[in-house]
């Protein structure tokens, strides 16, 4: 099985180039897994309570932690929004806001191309 992953407008790049090599190293190893692996084990992919669809791609890199947004599209499509770095337990509020957003209006653009 391969899931296919796009990124939608530059959100993903701009969070992965402004990483240092380890940490771009591992989000690609968590890619990867995501791509392969049908049942992709919490840990690394979760959906969002109380989100329609939204998903956190979940990243650890020595003490850091790192959410990208995403969501599914067709079935396989691993659709990839904003990244951050988190610093609290709590996933920010605004990170959420924004993925919902960038979500909407992936969706929206989609239905246009049509």
């Amino acid at each position: 099985m391969k899931r296919k992953i796009i990124f939608y407008e530059n959100y993903f790049m701009d969070f992965y180039l402004s990483q240092e090599s380890k940490v771009q190293e591992k989000i690609q190893y968590v890619l990867e897994l995501i791509r392969q692996v049908e049942r992709v084990p919490e840990k690394f992919l979760k959906h969002m309570e109380g989100t329609n669809g939204l998903f956190e791609i979940r990243i650890a890199f020595k003490s850091n932690i790192y959410r990208i947004f995403c969501c599914f599209d067709d079935g396989q499509l691993v659709v990839l929004f904003n990244g951050f770095q988190k610093k609290s337990q709590k996933t920010p509020k605004q990170e959420l806001l924004k993925a919902e957003k960038i979500m909407k209006e992936y969706f929206e653009s989609k239905s246009e191309e049509k």
